[in-house]
């Protein structure tokens, strides 16, 4: 498989494929255009997720501080960490790779 190739069209939503699922772990190709989590909305898992953007663009607001994530920029979460996603950028389909753990 290749990440950056057969693109769902994310125009309308966000798109998630889970690419691996073992032993606790699981990785997702997540594809955005132009999506943001909803007004209000936030994500407080109880896995831990890392996550890199690798194509595209987006702002996340974890508890409160912002963080601009181009390609190559990753951040690790733990689990229990309210965040969000304020904005990916529409010229583009944002392409993240997430990683949940333990």
């Amino acid at each position: 498989m290749n990440l950056f190739t057969e693109l769902p069209d994310a125009t309308l939503s966000e798109q998630v494929q889970t690419l691996l699922a073992r032993g606790g772990t699981r990785i997702e190709r997540i594809v955005s255009r132009g999506q943001a989590s909803p007004a209000g909305f936030w994500y407080e898992q109880a896995e831990h997720e890392w996550v890199v953007v690798l194509r595209g663009q987006a702002r996340l607001n974890v508890a409160g501080q912002l963080h601009e994530l181009r390609p190559g920029d990753a951040l690790d979460l733990p689990a229990g960490c309210r965040h969000r996603v304020e904005w990916t950028t529409s010229e583009e389909p944002t392409i993240w790779l997430a990683v949940f753990y333990g």
